[in-house]
C-alpha cells in the first residue's frame, strides 16, 4: 500500500500536466480559439520544433546569465545572512532596510542598469541577482537567529566560543533553510533575467518573447515561456536532490511516511 502511494506521488505531477494539456487542447479545438489569441499545446509544440535551434540559442543565453546572477546571489546572500543572523545589532539595523529594498520593483532597476552597463548581459545578471539574493539572505539569517538559546548556553558552558557555536552548530542547522531558499531563489532568478532581456538585450528568451509577440507568433512566445519554466523546474529538482543527500537528517519524518 505504501509502495503504491509513493508511486502515485511520484507520477502525480506528470499526470496532472498531461490532464491540463489535454483540457487545454480540447478547449482550444472545441471553441476554435485563434492561435494568435491563445495557441493550443499542439501549436506551441509545432512552433517549438520549427524554431528549435533559435530557441536553444536564446535559452542557453538566458540559462548562463541566470546562473551567473544566481551564483552572485548565493555568495552575497550567504555572507549577509551570516552577518545578520549572527549579530542582534546587525539584525535590527540591516534587516528592515533589506526588507524595504526587496519591496522595490526590480524591473524599475533595469533602465538604470542599462545606463550604467549598457545593453547586454550585465543588466540581466544584476537583475537576476537583485531579485534572488533576498530569500537566501533571509533564510540563512533565520536559521542562525533562531538557534535555541539553551543549546547555545550549554555549548558556552562547555567552553565553546561564539564563532565555534556559529560554525559548528549554527551553519549546519541553517542548511535546510538554505536549500529551501535556493529552490525559491532560482525561480525568481529566471524571472529577473527574462524581464531584463525583454527591455535591455538582443538575445535570450525575454528578447525572443518580444520578437515573437511583435511578429504575431504567439505559439513561439508560449514555447519560449515553456522553456523558461522547464529550466527553472530542472534546477529546482536538482537542488531538491542535493538537499535530500546533504540534509537527510532534517527530513527523516517525511521520508518515513
Amino acid at each position: 500500500m505504501m509502495k503504491n502511494s509513493k508511486q502515485i506521488e511520484r507520477w502525480s505531477p506528470w499526470l496532472l500536466l498531461v490532464a491540463v494539456l489535454l483540457l487545454w487542447q480540447i478547449i482550444c479545438a472545441g471553441f476554435e480559439v485563434s492561435d494568435f489569441i491563445f495557441p493550443s499545446p499542439w501549436r506551441i509544440w509545432t512552433q517549438f520544433w520549427e524554431f528549435k535551434e533559435i530557441i536553444a540559442g536564446h535559452a542557453w543565453r538566458t540559462f548562463w546569465v541566470t546562473m551567473a546572477g544566481f551564483g552572485l546571489a548565493i555568495v552575497v546572500g550567504v555572507l549577509m545572512g551570516f552577518v545578520i543572523g549572527s549579530s542582534r545589532i546587525a539584525y535590527a539595523a540591516i534587516y528592515p532596510l533589506m526588507t524595504a529594498f526587496n519591496a522595490l520593483p526590480k524591473a524599475a532597476f533595469v533602465p538604470i542598469l542599462v545606463v550604467w552597463f549598457g545593453i547586454g548581459a550585465g543588466p540581466a545578471i544584476l537583475t537576476a541577482f537583485l531579485i534572488s539574493f533576498f530569500p537566501i539572505m533571509v533564510n540563512i539569517a533565520t536559521g542562525l537567529a533562531t538557534m535555541e538559546p539553551e543549546l547555545e548556553d550549554v555549548l558556552r558552558v562547555l567552553g565553546a566560543k561564539r564563532w565555534d557555536v556559529l560554525m559548528k552548530i549554527g551553519l549546519p542547522r541553517s542548511m535546510p533553510y538554505f536549500f529551501g531558499s535556493l529552490k525559491v531563489a532560482i525561480t525568481l532568478a529566471f524571472v529577473g533575467t527574462t524581464v531584463s532581456e525583454m527591455t535591455a538585450a538582443n538575445e535570450g528568451i525575454g528578447y525572443l518573447l518580444i520578437s515573437a509577440g511583435s511578429a504575431m507568433q504567439m505559439g513561439l512566445a508560449f514555447a519560449g515561456l515553456m522553456v523558461v519554466g522547464a529550466m527553472a523546474m530542472l534546477m529546482y529538482e536538482l537542488f531538491s536532490v542535493i538537499e535530500k543527500h546533504t540534509t537527510g537528517w532534517a527530513h527523516r519524518g517525511s521520508q518515513n511516511q
